[in-house]
C-alpha cells in the first residue's frame, strides 16, 4: 500500500506541473492579404513550429495542424467576404496541438511555409492560396498566345538498391536488403510527389535488377537535380550499426568501412565516368578540363547535399559516422548531378536488422530523407525552379 501510495503521488504531482513545464508556442494573430483574386494568410507565432495541411471534400476544408501550439488570437476580424473562404475556425486537437480550418467555395492550390524572424517581425506561418479552377490563358493582341513563366519541377531520382537476382546484404533472420530499401525508396517517393515543385523517378519499382550502369544513365535520361542511392548493406563488423551517407571520393577512401562498402556495392560492374558526357568533338586536352570541372562542382555539392542529409537522419537514428564518407562508388560516378549514396542502417547488424522491416522505421527514415532533400533545396534551388521562384516570392512579399 505504501508504495501504491507514493507512486499516486508522484503521477498527481507530474499532472500539476506539467502545464508550468510546458511552454507552448502561442499563434497570437493572423493577417490576409489579396492580390489578383489570390490570397495570402499570414499566422503569426510566439516561436518555431511544425504543421502539416491537407484538404477534404464535400464540403471543401483546408486543415492545418500546428503541433504544440496554443491559439490565443482572434480570426473575427478577416475579411474573407468575396473570396474563396467562407470562413475560418479553430480548436484543440490531438495532445496540446492546435486545428485551424478553412472553409472553402472551392478546390484552392495550396502553398506554405515558415519564415524566421526578420525585419523586426517574429516567426510566421505562412498560406498562399489561389483558386484551383482552371483559367483561360489569355491571348495577345498579335494573336500569340501568352504563357506564363515556366517553373520546373526539381527532379530527384531515387535508386533503391540491389533487386531482382541479387538480394544485397542478407540478414540473421532472411531478412533482405533488396525489399528493406525498396519499401524505403517507395515512400520517400510518395512524400516526394505529395510536395509541391518536386517531381520524382525510381530506378526500380519491383523486384527487378538493374546494372550500376544503368541506374547512372536513368539519372542522366530523366535530367535528375539529384540522385540519391538507398541502402541497407553489411558490414565487416557485426557490431557496426547506424545510418550513413557516402559520396563519390576520385581519390582514397576516408576509412576502412568506405573502402569496404564501395568495393561490395561495385562488385564487376564499374563504370567510367568519362563515358556519360559528351565530349567526342572535344579536343582531347579540353574535355578533360570541363570533365575535371564538372566533376568538382559536383562532387560539393553532393558533399553539401550528403551533410544535409546526414543532419536529417541525425533524430531518428543513431548514426555510423558523423560525417559524409567518401568512396569510388560506381553508382555515383554521374560527373554533373549530385549524388549520395544512404546506408539507412546495417541489415547485418541485429538491433539495425530488427528496426530497419518495420513499417513505421521505414517511414521515419523516408520522412528524414525527404526533410535532407528539400532544406538542401531550399538553400540551393536549381535556377527556374518552382522553389527558386517561391524563394523570390518570400523576399519580395513577406
Amino acid at each position: 500500500m505504501h508504495r501504491r501510495h507514493l507512486l499516486n503521488l508522484i503521477l498527481a504531482s507530474a499532472a500539476f506541473a506539467l502545464p508550468f513545464g510546458v511552454s507552448a508556442t502561442q499563434i497570437r494573430n493572423a493577417r490576409l492579404w489579396r492580390s489578383d483574386g489570390n490570397l495570402r494568410l499570414v499566422f503569426d507565432l510566439s516561436g518555431p513550429v511544425h504543421y502539416k495541411t491537407f484538404t477534404l471534400s464535400a464540403p471543401e476544408r483546408l486543415i492545418i495542424d500546428v503541433t504544440g501550439a496554443d491559439l490565443v488570437g482572434d480570426f473575427s476580424q478577416l475579411a474573407f467576404a468575396g473570396s474563396f473562404i467562407r470562413s475560418i475556425r479553430s480548436g484543440r486537437f490531438g495532445q496540446g496541438d492546435t486545428r485551424i480550418v478553412l472553409d472553402l467555395g472551392n478546390p484552392v492550390q495550396l502553398n506554405s511555409f515558415l519564415l524566421p524572424p526578420q525585419d523586426g517581425q517574429g516567426h510566421r506561418l505562412v498560406l498562399d492560396l489561389k483558386t484551383a479552377v482552371p483559367l483561360q490563358i489569355a491571348q495577345a493582341p498579335d494573336g500569340i498566345i501568352a504563357k506564363p513563366h515556366p517553373k520546373r519541377d526539381i527532379i530527384v531520382v531515387v535508386d533503391p538498391g540491389h533487386g531482382g537476382k541479387d538480394p544485397g546484404a542478407v540478414g540473421s533472420r532472411g531478412e533482405r536488403e533488396k525489399d528493406v530499401v525498396l519499401s524505403i525508396a517507395q515512400l520517400l517517393a510518395k512524400r516526394l510527389k505529395r510536395e509541391k515543385g518536386f517531381d520524382v523517378k525510381l530506378v526500380r519499382n519491383d523486384d527487378v535488377f538493374v546494372p550500376l550502369r544503368k541506374r547512372v544513365e536513368i539519372a542522366r535520361k530523366h535530367n535528375a537535380d539529384m540522385f540519391i542511392s538507398v541502402h541497407a548493406d553489411a558490414a565487416p563488423r557485426l557490431t557496426a550499426s547506424g545510418a550513413s551517407v557516402y559520396c563519390l571520393s576520385e581519390g582514397g577512401a576516408t576509412s576502412a568501412t568506405a573502402r569496404f562498402m564501395a568495393q561490395r556495392e561495385n562488385g564487376a560492374d564499374l563504370l567510367g565516368a568519362t563515358r556519360l558526357l559528351s565530349l567526342k568533338d572535344k579536343d582531347p586536352m579540353l574535355a578533360g578540363v570541363i570533365l575535371d570541372m564538372s566533376m568538382n562542382a559536383t562532387l560539393a555539392a553532393s558533399l553539401q547535399l550528403g551533410s544535409t542529409v546526414l543532419g536529417s537522419l541525425a533524430g531518428i537514428t543513431t548514426l555510423h559516422q558523423k560525417r559524409v564518407e567518401q568512396a569510388g562508388f560506381a553508382v555515383l560516378k554521374s560527373p554533373d548531378v549530385p549524388s549520395i549514396l544512404v546506408e539507412t542502417g546495417f541489415i547485418s547488424n541485429p538491433r539495425d536488422s530488427q528496426r530497419l522491416v518495420t513499417a513505421r522505421h521505414q517511414q521515419a527514415v523516408a520522412d528524414g530523407l525527404f526533410e535532407g532533400l528539400q532544406r538542401y533545396f531550399q538553400k540551393n534551388p536549381p535556377a527556374n525552379s518552382y522553389i527558386a521562384w517561391q524563394q523570390a516570392q518570400k523576399t519580395s512579399l513577406a
